[in-house]
C-alpha cells in the first residue's frame, strides 16, 4: 500500500501496487515537457481499482497530450490522462482507458519509500534531447537496458522477472 501527495499538499492519495519499482525512465516528448525537469519521467505502477483520493479530490485536474502534433488536427490521437495538482501542478498519476485496470502513478509524487532498482530502464530513447539521453552522458552506466520505443515486456512483468529486488 502507497501514499502519494502534490507538493503543496494540498493533495493526497493512496493505492495498492504489486510493482513499485521506480526502474523505467520514459524520454517521449510528453513526458519530458510536462512531468520533470531531468528530460524524463518515472512511473511505477498501481491498481486503478484501490486509488484513493485522501484529500483534495475535487480539485485535482487532468491532462490529455496530443501523440504526434505532426499529423492534421483530425487524425490526432490523445494519449493517456496525466493527473496534476492545479495549485503547485505536481505530476501525480497517469490513467489510460487502453489499460483501465492500472495508474501510472510519478514516482516523485510517492511519499512511501520505494524500493531501490538493480538496474534502470530507459524508453523512447528516440525522443530524448541530446542533453538527457543517457548514451550521451560520459561515465554513464552501460548495464542498464536502452530503447528507442517500448520494450517488449510490461512494468508488471518487468516486476514478475526481477522479483528478487
Amino acid at each position: 500500500h502507497l501514499h502519494g501527495s502534490c507538493h503543496c499538499g494540498a493533495v493526497e492519495f493512496e493505492f495498492d501496487s504489486s510493482a513499485p519499482v521506480p526502474f523505467m525512465r520514459c524520454y517521449c516528448s510528453i513526458c519530458r515537457k510536462t512531468s520533470g525537469g531531468g528530460g524524463y519521467t518515472i512511473n511505477i505502477m498501481g491498481m486503478s481499482d484501490t486509488l484513493q483520493v485522501t484529500k483534495g479530490k475535487d480539485t485535482v485536474r487532468s491532462y490529455r497530450a496530443v501523440k504526434d502534433k505532426s499529423v492534421p488536427k483530425s487524425e490526432q490521437v490523445l494519449c493517456q490522462n496525466r493527473y496534476f495538482c492545479p495549485t503547485c501542478a505536481s505530476y501525480l498519476w497517469a490513467h489510460s482507458e487502453e489499460w483501465p485496470e492500472w495508474i501510472y502513478p510519478y514516482a516523485s509524487a510517492i511519499d512511501t519509500e520505494l524500493p531501490v532498482p538493480k538496474q534502470m530502464t530507459s524508453i523512447m530513447l528516440e525522443n530524448a534531447v541530446e542533453w538527457a539521453d543517457p548514451r550521451n552522458i560520459p561515465g554513464r552506466d552501460t548495464g542498464n537496458e536502452m530503447f528507442d520505443e517500448y520494450p517488449s515486456y510490461s512494468l508488471e512483468q518487468w516486476h514478475k522477472d526481477h522479483s528478487g529486488i
